[in-house]
């Protein structure tokens, strides 16, 4: 039966190298902006929704996990993912993006990411929870490393329709696919302990919080204004990614930033849940916010190509480890049985930091002709974050009744 747990979790990793196509999008908001001739600000409203409706949706999403099983959603997701797709392919204007790439596919990531790690956490000991999660969430960072080169080469050689409609057909084959091995466990499993991981013991929830019962928490307060400041700066970074490099640094190859940067959220998402299993979550935090204080602060210094990817793969390293450490919170102070839902309304966090981050970027370029407004407040954001998530979630425990 260990095998079967694995299985999940390999499985749910693959679900995510599909999703984080999202992660790519500055390589179609450069072809845009070049080739359509989009403003800063138009390219990002596509990605802006999709955030949003990938948030929002993540709720409904984890109400279907939790009764269902992840069967279920993750076919709803292989359907719109294929529509989102296919309608964005057919038509290129703003409204017609927003809508399906922005909506549908928007829908398409929430109902995917909602089902994989709450299914593979419960295979495991919760003094394992943030590694696993990680390794789940991991194919939604590292997904950018072979869909960047990928869309570039296929949007260089059949243009930005075909390109969606090959995406389309891919990435919906692959999640009905994936989906007939990714399930929750039996109810008489014993979950799996693995011979690591053991010195930093998980706060146990007491009960599993109906969603109700979590949003009446000062915990659950604590969390949300922790995930909304953890992935706001990452996700502006995120939507203007190729600018930001060709503009302060003169790279003029628009994928490379995108792919290193994926690839430093990759190994963030790895390594941070196992760094918080050890640790604890709010020190991993702690540490994961001052790091991006610090890049945000100098960002704009960073005028040597090879200094601006180092800073642009720390700020993936934190933002990925994050993602990675927030469901393992979710299931440490709120229980596993409604973890789905749960984390889904933790969740809309992100998709507030996906509206903010994005469009901050974007209006700053356009108003401002730079970035510098983006990382100050990003840097301040971060900063913030610091103090948080060592002082509010020690405070947040005792909030949590019934806590141990």
């Amino acid at each position: 039966m260990m095998q079967r747990a694995w299985t999940v979790v390999f499985a749910g990793l693959g679900v995510n190298l599909t999703l984080g196509f999202l992660y790519a999008w500055g390589v179609i908001a450069a072809t845009l902006a070049k080739d359509f001739g989009w403003s800063a600000t138009q390219t990002q409203i596509p990605y802006i929704l999709a955030s949003l409706i990938f948030a929002l949706s993540m709720v409904p999403a984890g109400r279907l996990q939790d009764r269902k099983g992840p069967r279920t959603a993750l076919w709803l997701s292989a359907l719109l993912a294929g529509v989102g797709f296919l309608g964005a392919s057919a038509t290129l204007t703003v409204s017609g993006l927003a809508l399906f790439f922005g909506v549908f596919f928007g829908l398409a990531m929430g109902f995917g990411y909602a089902a994989p790690t709450p299914a593979a956490i419960k295979w495991f000991h919760p003094q394992h929870r943030g590694f696993i999660s990680g390794i789940v969430v991991s194919g939604y960072g590292i997904a950018p490393v072979y869909i960047a080169p990928l869309a570039h080469a296929i949007i260089a050689r059949y243009g930005l329709s075909r390109a969606f409609l090959i995406f389309g057909c891919l990435f919906a084959g692959v999640i009905f696919t994936l989906s007939f091995l990714i399930a929750n466990p039996p109810a008489s499993w014993t979950p799996v302990v693995l011979p690591f991981g053991k010195k930093h013991v998980a706060l146990k929830a007491a009960k599993d919080f109906t969603p109700k019962e979590m949003v009446r928490t000062r915990a659950f307060a604590l969390l949300w204004v922790l995930f909304l400041l953890g992935t706001f700066a990452g996700l502006l970074v995120i939507g203007q990614m190729p600018r930001i490099a060709e503009e302060i640094a003169g790279l003029e190859y628009g994928f490379v930033p995108v792919v290193l940067y994926a690839v430093a959220n990759f190994l963030g998402r790895m390594s941070w849940g196992t760094v918080s299993d050890r640790l604890g979550r709010g020190k991993a935090l702690s540490l994961a916010f001052l790091i991006q204080t610090v890049i945000f602060f100098v960002f704009e210094q960073l005028t040597n190509p090879v200094l601006l990817l180092v800073g642009k793969s720390l700020v993936g390293f934190t933002f990925g480890g994050m993602l990675a450490v927030f469901p393992a919170v979710c299931a440490d102070f709120f229980g596993l049985k409604n973890l789905g839902v749960n984390y889904g309304i933790l969740f809309t966090a992100w998709g507030v930091g996906g509206i903010i981050g994005p469009l901050l970027g974007g209006l700053s370029r356009d108003i401002t002709g730079g970035h510098t407004v983006s990382f100050l407040v990003s840097g301040c954001a971060s900063l913030l974050g610091v103090f948080l998530s060592l002082l509010l979630l020690k405070r947040g425990k005792d909030d949590v009744p019934g806590s141990t």
